[in-house]
């Protein structure tokens, strides 16, 4: 399941939006992200007709399964990555902007690798 990097930061962003709102509109990802509303709704437009998410008639969005399912992948990436970063001594905000760019690069088989070894590591 490959999709744009920009697909899975809007559906990441959703995601957060979701745990912080009841209810998310394009106007919300708008202010998140700074993006202008034109660039949003078209991607929000895509994102519906690829069945990521669901909009219904009072603008409200919703993430449809596959789309929950990037979103929680590219969020643990992002979490996990930032916090390994952190941990290793790199800045905070470095960590934060690498592991945005990471998360969306770095293979299943690598990432699964990089937790492995942390975590087994990690009470030595």
């Amino acid at each position: 399941m490959k999709i744009q990097e920009s697909a899975e930061n809007y559906l990441e962003t959703i995601l957060i939006l979701q745990s912080k709102k009841t209810a998310v509109r394009s106007i919300d990802i708008v202010n998140e992200l700074g993006f202008s509303k034109p660039s949003v709704s078209i991607a929000m437009k895509n994102l519906r007709q690829n069945g990521y998410i669901e909009m219904d008639s009072k603008g409200y969005i919703t993430l449809a399964d596959t789309g929950r399912e990037i979103a929680e992948r590219i969020f643990e990436r992002h979490t996990f990555i930032s916090e390994w970063l952190k941990d290793i001594g790199v800045d905070s905000q470095t960590a934060i902007e690498d592991a945005c760019r990471i998360e969306h690069v770095i293979s299943a088989e690598s990432f699964e690798a990089i937790k492995k070894y942390v975590r087994s590591n990690s009470d030595k």
